[in-house]
């Protein structure tokens, strides 16, 4: 198998690996990265939804592992923003630079940040639904909890460094690949000479 082949594999690979419990410091995920570079790397058909389906399978075991429900409704606004970064990861393709492929990266964490802070605004009725308390769920959060900031803080740290982190991978493999040349013509080889028509016969 090719490097370039391989390195849609090796992003599931090590995002299955980062997510199993207690390996990441908290709030701290390669969620954000591996979508968006994911989303580059898995396109057309079936392929392109290879990603979502990664990510509800090792949700359902988060889950599960933890106790809770393996399916709650907290997981729609996380969805709708996966959605969000895969769609903003079309903008970019396989050639785009690695600095342009970070700042999208980063660019999709602050997409999941707003969007998941906005759908808790919308549907916890400890936010008053104003303004008000839209920028309280976007900055300090629940009282008695830490506030949003700080997973936001994470969610930039993370988002870059997985982002360029994968980016730098795919750009690995590329250039790993080797480089398809024209075989150069053999010195000395003449060219064929266009075939003569025969004349026409004289009476």
């Amino acid at each position: 198998m090719k490097l370039k082949q391989g390195i849609p594999i090796l992003l599931l690979a090590l995002f299955a690996v980062s997510r199993v419990p207690g390996l990441l410091p908290h709030n701290f995920s390669a969620v954000y990265g591996f979508l968006f570079c994911a989303g580059i790397c898995f396109r057309g058909g079936w392929m392109a939804w290879v990603p979502l389906a990664v990510m509800l399978v090792t949700d359902v075991l988060l889950n599960w592992h933890y106790g809770a429900a393996w399916l709650r409704w907290e997981m729609l606004g996380n969805y709708a923003a996966y959605l969000g970064i895969l769609g903003l990861s079309r903008l970019f393709s396989r050639k785009s630079s690695w600095l342009s492929l970070l700042g999208g990266g980063v660019l999709g964490a602050i997409l999941f940040y707003l969007i998941t802070n906005t759908a808790s605004w919308l549907f916890d009725a400890a936010y008053a639904k104003n303004l008000a308390g839209w920028i309280q769920a976007l900055t300090t959060g629940h009282p008695g909890l830490p506030p949003t900031w700080e997973f936001f803080r994470s969610t930039l740290l993370s988002g870059g460094l997985f982002t360029g982190l994968f980016a730098g991978a795919m750009k690995l493999g590329e250039a790993a690949e080797p480089q398809e040349q024209e075989a150069p013509e053999e010195e000395g080889e003449e060219e064929p000479e266009p075939a003569v028509e025969p004349e026409e016969a004289k009476v």
